[in-house]
């Protein structure tokens, strides 16, 4: 008995000697009780200095490494390492959890800090990413995340002045957070010249935005903002590690060793040196500084705790010590004092008072000190060193006695005898060593026998035996003193052992698991009088097992608190303590030892300590002490619910497929078939390993389930109605307690809960995303607003939802053993049981996590399985039924009494209002009163009392009742045998409905003409159904074996069956009694077949490969079938009943000549064309096509042709019933499918008159009743299947627009790289060549000439100080739709180009900007609901999901005064293209570019992602929100329709059907709209809109444009629809058209644009106008009345934009583009005054000095002269075959220069009139021209290359010019080169990719723009010769700013875009004189 159960004395934790001051900082503080609260190890401390008293907190399960206290100073927040950490947040009062935030971080969690009111906390990681999350804690909800820095981060503080930031510093960064959304975005602090880069320890957040931080040299940085203002040098000598602040000011405290105080500007108070003080010591380091009010905490480096009085601060108090960094290996015991020696690594040796608590003596040796020993008397202490000496000192005094070293190695154990003469020392070099201790300790004898290193030592109570332990596990003994190993059994058998501290050894077998060798115990110790024993282990466990434990895997209590491995672990002298030291975190822990008797009373005092969460845990080792499972029970347990494929699965396995399909040619399938089927009837309950899972509805219906099937059942109508959201095995129900709703759960990879509406059989939330496998239980709470469930994952998790939101509230793991059923307690939301396994467990809820504490039996009755679980009349009470057949009454966690219920297991129980009900495995129901006190009535289910009215027969008297339910006057009960009985209260018995017992079910048949069919299955009986209304079971016959097949004659009077053991019978149609039976065969008869007509013959297919032929009349087998190579699986005959067709197992397809089984050989092609009496078959010709894409995973199993021979339904592996047009022909034939069968579908056959087809569940033993819907009957019912997913090839046409909007691939700035092909050295990487001769000093030289000629500006000239955007031309038609809008009546409208966001004024056409996107806009839509007035969601491009900056996200901002309310970061790679606000106005929905087109639902306002899912794996282009629904919306996208609906937190869609019309074919739908009564209409590329019901194609309208329908919009007012298509624009059509709200009637409206096709991307309907937008970049107002069109916005079509230039004199300026055309702009006027159209690209444009002439330099070589005043032709040349990059005309007006790409500069004199001869051009330009500036005189022109290098010829002569000194002596008329040492400080660091691609300097000379690569334009002060200068940049552009300019008189700068094809016209803003 010994071993058999956990011992009934305990240990509970006393005190914790030690503090985390290592690798850990700010872990100290002052609660508000003026306790003080720290940790250590895994626990949590609350040490109060008054009582000298400590609470501990056990709540981790590994090293605490971080701590941060709620502002009210009484909750605490911890967070953990390990590979799954978590952040426990706890009452510092009561020790107990709060909440529990897990599932988040990986590998730790470094820093935690709360904000100013306590709701939110930080925590940082330790991940690679060191990960910032901000969470709501009380929800235990997390609200956002971040990846925080690449390198560590140290601390982390909310800003208590502003609200949403918060700062983090660490590894040379600090970064300044701000929270929008659910996004963080950082900003890094600027160390500037203020201060050196360095690593940051410490912060602190101080008003007006300062933030003050501690670095690593000791100085302190200031920050205002994000930039370094001032430090503080020297305030500590080295690294500052800890800063506190509070009311007074701020404590830091550093490596030095010093504490400074200083106000609160950070002016110093004083310093306090801890190193001078009389505990202060050399090397004394803070780690942790608490300053409050008068007294100052300090934690050290070295595990010290002090506190200061701040008027004494010479005199700190040391209030707590521990041991430093080091191992902890040495512990002894005083054999006569309370006191415990203990010894580190770091030298010390210690010696600490048990009774006071505190550190009595501490010496310091020269080596780290292994093990310790204390002789008898207590006057010797020795001490084993690492370095393989010894010393012995005395304990008195701490002075050496003697110090000797024989070994090398380490000293690992040693110890004196007990009679005190001799001391053992072990070494690690395998060797004992006995030292004679009055001789002084000279050696006396030495014990050689071990290979290994010796581990532990202990000696017989005579002192004359020895026995060892070593590092292989051996266990030896040695005579004494001398040494001689004891190799005589018999010799050692009776000794006795003074002490045990060995590991291995008889008396101890038991503490190692039953089948485990390892070596991870460390330490024992025996308790000899109390008959315990104490271990410690690697896994920082101390447990307790009985003394001896003989048996391996005994039973034992556990407690943590150490972090990983404990070293040691020994009793007191007086066993009144055990104390245990942890290695790593040199811990000393005091247990105190609580035996048997006192037990009870401590339970009583203190219940927090003594059972809490994981004080002590029984141990779960084997199952030995528990009576044999019962049979059932251990036939459940062992079922796995794992599949090989999951049906979530199937769409990645079905692409696979495709891929690797894809060289295959496809011919043009069928269609799918016309008829569809609908589930009528199922019969089978799901009892043999369910429980409770059958219920009375609100109106008396019964709900309960089988297979993947909820089922609805009327009992006075004998109708069914089925819920079949679920696509495998349901496990478990439950009922609302309104008993309107259900839950159930089911088998899956993510398995999902639902919960449906019985009324309705809709679903109204999903949950999924925590469980694994499947899940087991479920239980609503009283108010019927929260759920549990358990899944049955390795852990069994329990999750608490909030079912409605779709929300997890907390999770928890269970048990390893399966959890059979979970409560939720009626009284207390909170809190919930769950019971299983030898496992009863009470939880309840703390934030995100669930804290449990295990039942506590105590000496009523053994750890016993639970079945089932109920509350009783309060919170305490709790009643559980056993699988002994007891019931179980707890109170509170307290098993109170127990009580016999039942012969054999509980299975199921229910409070009623005043008692209970019970079932059990023995057919009994049972009444009791409410206390279980006394059973007022039984039931017993017997055929006997079966009623008259009954749809079946009971195939056994006392079946195991799985389930009860009360409810309408009478008892349900469900069986295992899958009977669901109604037991009147009187005691009659209905059966209401019946499946097959457990056992796989194979064989079907249909009778040829009565609506009945016969099953028979492996539960060993044979079955008849009536199919017609009174759907019941007819007759039952039993079986000697299992059956396997079964088939009616033609007559309808013999049924033959087929047995599992080779045999086969026939029977009496009608009374099922043998006629005949035969048994031939040894392996299973897998079909069995009457020949048609008159059913001579009889053909029996077996496993064996055979088909043998009987002739029925003379019951002889005339004929065997031999030729197949593997076992027959189907078998059908031919009209004529002479050819057999034969199915096998390898897939062969034989025929067989009846009688003789002579094999044919039949043509393939000819095989149809045989008249077939059945088709059963699933190979050949005719049904290629049933056969699935994935063919490699699921078996088609069964097949049967209608008798019209027009429809083939199938039966496959993954429960999937198909139907296929006949014959199905090529492969992967289309068709529809029916999800009801959870697994196998092992038989199909339809009814003598095709009216029904019954189906058969293998694994789910239910027989399916569906109807037959022809194609013309069946009134519009939107159909239960889904189509084939296998997509049509055609998609509507082609259209280019669509063709680039799908393929184009959208690049983020950051990763933008050169526009133009340029090569060689950047210039900031190039060499500087000496110049010559170096320029003499300034005073002899004449002053240097101006580097630009300034004549044009005032006498004084004012340096631009900061541009504003004022204007942008250009709007992002070409690849983005539906993104202009009316806002404020109309007077305003909101679009996007590049990533600003526009409201331009229609009337004024005056413009604000949203600028707060970092990369392009790529969406845009407006809030409808009058609540969200001018709120408006934009979505960008972005890089990875990985919610970074560059991350893609939405912002949700306000159009009028540009707040930004929310940024939600998303996981749509790529970027978002499509966002949509829902009805209410408060969830959005955006869709991305990622590769599965992800669908994503928010609730902006809190930045909550509600749900998500993959979209298509196709481009989605638009979806939306339905205008009156907050849960319904649409997707459009190539060949995809989807219609979806958000239930909870699960998206589900079903794809639009268009079965119902003739020829219709899924197309590309482009776009989409709404009308009322669920109406939907999308605009497709060929021009037509679909017209949808639900999601039922009902009408096409054909043509509605002739091109693709790109836009379409609901008016909310009149529910009228405007379409925008592409269309050339004719007299009755256009490309905008205004319909009513069906789409029946249309007005057109041509847009007056003069283009040859109209595209239209965008429309939006006001009071009486329409706004649209195109392709061409225009923005027009449409009349409704007139049709009168007013253009609000023009842009480039197509970019770059590479020319402009701006008039010498006026506020105009010319931009020219590939689109072939030059734009004339006026900035005054905002508008486009003019374009000309010139048939190419252009690549740059110029004006004459005039302003009256403009050169234009076209893409291919041309170049042409225009007269400004006529736009007339004043001359055009074409010399070069290659693009001209520049042209420009000289200052004197004489020569036209002309730069193209073939690296040549041509010079014309215009002065000879327009024939433009050239005159002469420059040489050896090494590349291609970029950009060109002549000199003020004329004479020179100044060109920069591709190869980023600038040369200056002269004019005309194009002569190189190299003299430097001559070229700096140039005053240049213009600045356009991006190269050249005046303009160095332009390029970047970061331009490894990406370059400056333009410059221009201003008018005045002194400013310089510069445009680039990544889209930014940047303003510096010119010349800016040094590197990397100064500058201000401006975000706007998309990447590549093609050109930029000043505008005349410096007031404005023009940039232009290259992505974005816009001209942003900036302000510029002077400094104030």
């Amino acid at each position: 008995m010994a071993a058999r159960s956990a011992p009934s004395c305990h240990l509970r934790l006393e005190w914790v000697y030690g503090y985390r001051g290592h690798q850990c900082r700010n872990n100290l503080y002052y609660t508000a009780a003026k306790e003080i609260v720290y940790f250590v190890a895994g626990v949590g401390v609350v040490y109060s200095p008054r009582e000298h008293r400590q609470k501990f907190y056990r709540g981790h399960s590994d090293d605490i490494i971080s701590l941060a206290l709620h502002p009210e100073r009484v909750l605490v927040a911890t967070g953990q390492v390990g590979k799954e950490p978590y952040i426990c947040v706890w009452d510092s009062y009561t020790v107990q959890t709060i909440s529990v935030l897990k599932d988040v971080h990986t590998h730790g969690i470094a820093c935690l800090a709360f904000d100013l009111d306590g709701q939110r906390l930080v925590s940082v990681g330790l991940d690679s990413k060191n990960a910032v999350c901000v969470w709501d804690w009380k929800r235990g909800k997390l609200l956002s995340m971040a990846p925080g820095h690449t390198d560590r981060i140290f601390d982390i503080s909310w800003d208590l002045y502003q609200p949403n930031k918060l700062v983090s510093c660490g590894v040379k960064h600090i970064k300044f957070w701000s929270l929008c959304g659910n996004a963080l975005t950082p900003k890094r602090g600027v160390f500037g010249k203020t201060g050196d880069l360095q690593t940051i320890l410490c912060l602190a957040c101080a008003r007006d935005e300062l933030t003050y931080s501690g670095a690593l040299n000791g100085d302190i940085y200031v920050w205002k903002g994000i930039n370094l203002i001032r430090t503080i040098q020297g305030a500590h000598t080295a690294g500052i590690f800890s800063m506190n602040a509070c009311e007074e000011g701020f404590a830091t405290g550093g490596r030095d060793g010093c504490i400074r105080l200083w106000d609160l500007t950070f002016k110093p108070i004083t310093v306090i040196d801890l190193r001078e003080t009389d505990q202060g010591y050399k090397g004394l380091s803070v780690r942790s500084v608490c300053w409050r009010g008068d007294h100052i905490l300090v934690g050290t480096q070295d595990s010290e705790i002090f506190e200061i009085v701040v008027h004494e601060r010479k005199k700190p108090f040391l209030i707590m010590q521990g041991h430093c960094e080091g191992e902890l290996w040495a512990l002894a015991i005083h054999p006569t004092k309370p006191l415990a020696v203990t010894g580190s690594d770091d030298r010390s040796v210690r010696i600490w008072s048990l009774v006071d608590h505190a550190l009595i003596a501490r010496c310091n040796m020269e080596e780290p000190i292994r093990c310790a020993a204390v002789n008898v008397d207590g006057i010797h202490l020795a001490l084993g060193m690492k370095d393989g000496s010894f010393t012995v000192l005395r304990v008195r005094d701490m002075t050496e006695v003697v110090h000797i070293k024989d070994r090398k190695e380490a000293i690992h154990e040693l110890k004196y005898s007990p009679d005190g003469t001799y001391l053992a020392v072990g070494c690690n070099d395998s060797s004992v060593d006995i030292y004679g201790v009055a001789q002084r300790y000279k050696k006396m004898g030495e014990c050689v026998g071990s290979l290994s290193f010796i581990t532990h030592l202990d000696w017989s109570s005579d002192s004359r035996y020895l026995q060892t332990n070593d590092g292989n596990g051996k266990r030896l003994f040695y005579r004494m003193p001398g040494g001689k190993e004891v190799t005589n059994k018999e010799e050692t058998k009776g000794v006795h052992w003074a002490s045990w501290t060995c590991v291995s050894g008889l008396e101890v077998n038991g503490i190692w698991p039953k089948y485990s060798d390892i070596n991870d115990i460390n330490s024992v110790d025996g308790n000899y009088i109390g008959q315990v024993l104490v271990t410690a282990d690697d896994y920082g466990i101390v447990k307790l097992f009985r003394y001896p434990c003989l048996r391996k895997g005994a039973k034992f209590r556990k407690y943590i608190g150490h972090s990983a491995h404990v070293t040691n672990v020994r009793w007191s002298h007086d066993h009144q303590w055990v104390i245990s030291i942890g290695g790593a975190d040199h811990a000393v822990f005091q247990w105190r030892f609580i035996p048997e008797r006192k037990l009870k009373d401590a339970l009583h005092i203190a219940p927090q300590e003594s059972l809490a969460d994981s004080n002590s845990d029984e141990s779960d080792s084997d199952l030995s002490d528990v009576p044999e499972l019962d049979s059932e029970i251990e036939q459940e347990t062992q079922l796995t619910y794992r599949r090989q494929v999951y049906k979530e699965d199937l769409p990645q396995l079905k692409e696979q497929y495709k891929e690797k399909q894809k060289s295959g040619t496809s011919k043009r399938r069928e269609r799918a078939p016309g008829n569809s089927i609908r589930l009528h009837f199922v019969h089978g309950y799901r009892g043999y390993d369910c429980r409770s899972n059958l219920f009375y509805t609100q109106i008396g219906e019964i709900v309960y389930h089988v297979a993947a099937v909820g089922v609805i059942y009327n009992r006075q109508q004998n109708t069914q109605r089925f819920y079949l959201g679920h696509d495998d095995d349901i496990l478990c129900l439950a009922i609302h307690p309104l008993k309107d709703y259900v839950a159930t759960g089911q088998v899956g990879r993510d398995p999902s809960v639902h919960i449906w509406d019985t009324e309705t059989i809709k679903p109204l939330s999903i949950l999924k995303g925590y469980h694994q496998y499947g899940v087991c239980a479920v239980d609503f709470s009283a108010d019927g607003k929260r759920l549990a469930s358990v899944g049955i994952d390795e852990s069994h998790t329990v999750v608490l939802w909030d079912w409605k939101k779709g929300e997890k509230l907390s999770i928890a793991r269970g048990s390893k053993d399966k959890i059979f059923v979970v409560k939720m307690n009626p009284y207390v939301p909170d809190k919930l049981i769950t019971a299983g396994i030898k496992h009863m467990k009470f939880w309840r809820r703390a934030g995100g996590g669930l804290v449990g504490r295990k039942g506590y039996i105590g000496t009523l009755g053994k750890n016993e399985t639970m079945m089932c679980a109920v509350y009783g009349w309060t919170e305490e009470m709790a009643f559980t039924g056993t699988s002994t057949g007891d019931v179980c009454i707890w109170r509170d966690i307290f098993l109170v009494k127990t009580v016999k219920a039942h012969d054999g297991p509980v299975f199921s129980m229910h409070a009623l209002e005043k008692g209970f009900v019970t079932g059990g495995k023995d057919g009994v129901v049972a009444l009791w009163d409410d206390s279980f006190e006394r059973c007022l009535k039984t039931y017993a289910i017997k055929r006997a009392a079966l009623a008259p009215g009954s749809k079946g027969l009971l195939l056994e008297d006392n079946p195991s009742i799985r389930a009860i339910s009360l409810g309408h006057g009478h008892i349900l009960v469900g069986t295992k045998n899958g009977e669901i009985l109604e037991v009147d209260k009187s005691g009659p018995i209905t059966l209401l409905v019946q499946g097959h017992m457990e056992g796989e079910v194979w064989g079907l048949a249909t009778h040829p003409y009565l609506p009945i069919c016969a099953t028979v299955s492996d539960d060993k009986t044979l079955r008849i159904w009536d199919l017609s209304p009174s759907h019941c079971m007819l007759a039952v016959r039993k079986l000697k074996k299992g059956g396997r097949c079964c088939c009616f004659s033609p007559d309808g009077k013999a049924l033959a069956v087929g047995l599992c053991d080779g045999s086969f019978l026939m029977a009496n149609a009608d009374t099922l009694e043998d006629l005949v039976s035969f048994h031939h065969r040894k392996d299973i008869i897998s079909d069995i077949r009457f020949s048609p007509g008159s059913g001579k013959y009889l053909a029996v297919a077996s496993h064996d490969s055979f088909v043998d032929i009987y002739n029925v009349m003379s019951s002889k087998r005339v004929g065997i079938c031999k030729g197949a190579t593997s076992y027959i699986t189907h078998i059908d005959w031919d009209i004529r009943g002479k050819l057999l067709q034969v199915n096998t197992g390898a897939k062969e397809q034989l025929f067989f000549e009846a009688p003789r089984g002579k094999r044919q050989t039949i043509p393939r092609m000819e095989v149809e064309k045989i008249g077939w009496a059945s088709w059963t078959s699933v190979l050949g010709l005719c049904c290629e096509g049933i056969w699935p894409v994935i063919g490699e995973v699921s078996d088609v199993t069964a097949s049967c042709l209608t008798h019209d021979k027009m429809v083939l339904a199938t039966g496959d592996d993954l429960g999937f019933v198909k139907l296929f047009r006949y014959p199905a022909k090529g492969k992967c034939g289309k068709f529809k499918r029916y999800v009801a069968h959870s697994t196998q579908v092992t038989n199909v056959r339809w009814t003598c008159d095709d009216s029904m087809l019954v189906t058969l569940g293998g694994a789910d033993m239910s027989l399916m009743v569906w109807t037959n819907e022809m194609e013309g009957s069946r009134e519009k019912r939107p159909c239960d299947s889904e189509e084939s997913d296998t997509g049509s090839e055609e998609d509507g046409g082609y259209d280019s627009d669509v063709t680039r909007e799908n393929e184009i691939s959208y690049t983020i700035r950051a990763l933008s790289t050169n526009i133009r092909p340029m090569f060689g050295i950047k210039p900031h990487l190039q060499q500087k060549e000496p110049s010559i001769d170096e320029r003499p000093p300034v005073s002899r030289a004449p002053p240097q000439p101006e580097k630009l000629q300034t004549n044009n500006v005032g006498k004084k000239k004012r340096p631009i100080e900061d541009l504003m955007l004022e204007l942008v031309f250009g709007y992002r038609g070409r690849d983005c739709r539906n993104n202009v809008h009316y806002l404020n009546d109309g007077d305003d409208i909101i679009y996007h180009t590049a990533s600003i966001g526009i409201l331009h004024n229609v009337a004024t056409g005056t413009q604000s900007f949203y600028q707060e996107h970092n990369d392009d806009i790529l969406c845009l839509t407006v809030n409808q609901h009058p609540k969200f007035i001018n709120i408006v969601a934009t979505g960008q491009v972005g890089d990875s999901a990985d919610m970074s900056p560059t991350a893609p996200s939405v912002h949700i901002w306000d159009a009028v005064n540009k707040q930004t309310l929310a940024i939600l970061r998303c996981y749509h790679s790529k970027g978002v293209c499509s966002v949509s606000f829902s009805a209410t106005g408060k969830l959005l929905l955006s869709v991305g570019l990622d590769p599965e087109h992800t669908v994503t639902i928010w609730r902006w306002q809190e930045g909550a992602r509600i749900a998500s899912k993959a979209g298509h794996n196709q481009r989605i282009f638009v979806a939306e929100f339905r205008p009156d629904s907050d849960s319904q919306f649409v997707s459009v996208g190539v060949k995809h329709v989807k219609f979806w609906t958000l239930a909870g937190r699960a998206l589900l869609s079903k794809k639009g059907l268009l079965s119902s019309l003739e020829d219709a074919r899924m197309q590309t739908m482009l776009a989409v709209a709404f009308g009322a009564n669920n109406l939907t209409f999308t605009g497709t590329i060929s021009g037509d809109v679909c017209v949808w019901k639900d999601h039922i194609l009902c009408r096409v309208v054909a043509r509605a444009h002739n091109g693709p329908v790109f836009a379409m919009y609901t008016t909310l007012r009149d529910g009228l629809i405007v379409t925008g298509g592409k269309e050339r624009p004719s007299k009755e059509g256009g490309a905008v058209k205004l319909w009513d709200q069906e789409l029946r009637r249309c007005r057109a409206f041509r847009l007056e644009t003069g283009q040859v096709t109209d595209c239209v991307r965008s429309v939006c309907r006001g009071r009486g106008k329409i706004l649209v937008g195109t392709r061409n970049a225009e923005i027009i107002e449409v009349g409704e009345k007139n049709a009168a069109c007013n253009i609000l916005v023009n842009g480039h079509v197509d970019g770059p934009i590479w020319g402009l230039a701006t008039h010498p004199s006026r506020d105009f300026f010319l931009s020219a583009a590939e689109d072939g055309t030059v734009r004339l702009w006026d900035i005054a006027d905002k508008k486009m005054l003019n374009k000309v159209n010139l048939g190419h690209a252009a690549r740059t444009v110029c004006y004459s000095p005039e302003g009256d002439m403009v050169a234009i330099g076209m893409k291919n070589g041309e170049f042409i002269i225009l007269l400004v005043s006529s736009l007339k032709i004043w001359g055009k040349k074409r010399d070069r075959r290659c693009a001209i990059h520049d042209i420009r005309f000289s200052p004197d007006c004489r020569f036209l220069a002309v730069g193209s790409s073939e690296n040549s500069v041509d010079f014309y004199d215009l002065s000879l009139g327009p024939t433009l001869n050239r005159t002469s051009y420059c040489k050896d330009i090494p590349s291609f021209v970029i950009q060109m500036d002549f000199s003020a005189d004329s004479r020179y022109l100044q060109v920069s290359t591709g190869c980023y290098k600038r040369h200056v010829y002269e004019v005309p002569s194009g002569r190189h010019l190299t003299d430097q000194a001559a070229i700096d002596r140039i005053t240049w008329a213009t600045w356009t080169s991006i190269l050249g040492s005046e303009v160095m400080g332009i390029w970047s660091r970061h331009a490894e990719k990406a370059d400056v691609t333009c410059a221009c300097v201003s008018h005045s000379g002194i400013s310089l723009v510069t445009g680039d690569d990544f889209g930014m334009v940047k303003l510096f002060d010119f010349p800016c010769p040094e590197k990397f200068a100064k500058h201000k940049r401006f975000l706007g552009h998309s990447p590549h700013v093609t050109n930029i300019r000043f505008a005349s008189g410096d007031r404005h700068v023009i940039s232009a875009g290259g992505d974005d094809c816009s001209l942003f016209v900036w302000k510029c803003v002077h400094t104030p004189h």
